[in-house]
C-alpha cells in the first residue's frame, strides 16, 4: 500500500482512513484500496474495472462489491448507471457532501465515459427544468475525439 518512500502516498491513505472511519465504517485494507483506486481514476469505474486491478493485490471480488456497496452507503462513493444497465462509482467530494452528481460523457461508440465540469443551464433552460421537476443527472452521449479521428479502433 503506502511506502515509505513516497510521503504524499501515505498522507493520501491517512486521508482515506480518515474518511471511512468518519463514515462509521472499519478501515480495511479491501475499503482503503477500492477508495484509493477510485480516487486516483479520471472517470466513473465498474464493478468489473475494479476487480480487474484489484484482485491481483488480494482481494476477490465479492470483497470489492461488497466494499462499494458500504462505501455507497456511507456517501463515500456515488453509483451512477449511464444508461447501459452498469452501475459505475467514483469518489464524492467530501467537501460537498449535499452536492448531486455532475455531468458525464458516454462515447456510443466505444463505451469510454469522461466527467464533465458543472454546466450552466440558460435562463430558458431553467425554467423549463423546473416545470419538470428535479435534475439529479446529466448525461451527454457522442463520438469521443478519439472514435472520431479514428473510426477503425472502435471496439
Amino acid at each position: 500500500m503506502a511506502s515509505a518512500k513516497n510521503p504524499q502516498s501515505q498522507q493520501e491513505v491517512q486521508e482515506i482512513r480518515q474518511a471511512i472511519r468518519k463514515a462509521g465504517l472499519r478501515c480495511t485494507p479491501a475499503r482503503v484500496s477500492v477508495l484509493r483506486e477510485l480516487r486516483a481514476s479520471k472517470s466513473p469505474r465498474t464493478h468489473a474495472e475494479l476487480a480487474e486491478r484489484l484482485v491481483p493485490l488480494g482481494f476477490d471480488k465479492t470483497t470489492v462489491f461488497r466494499n462499494l456497496a458500504d462505501l455507497t452507503d456511507a456517501d463515500l462513493l456515488r453509483r451512477t448507471e449511464l444508461g447501459d444497465h452498469v452501475w459505475r462509482f467514483e469518489p464524492r467530494d467530501p467537501n460537498d457532501a449535499a452536492a448531486g452528481g455532475h455531468p458525464h460523457f458516454v462515447c456510443i461508440d466505444c463505451g469510454d465515459v469522461t466527467c464533465l465540469d458543472e454546466m450552466e443551464f440558460t435562463a430558458a433552460s431553467k425554467r423549463r427544468s423546473q416545470q419538470i421537476g428535479r435534475i439529479t443527472e446529466i448525461l451527454i452521449r457522442g463520438h469521443c475525439s478519439a472514435c472520431e479521428e479514428n473510426p477503425a479502433a472502435i471496439r
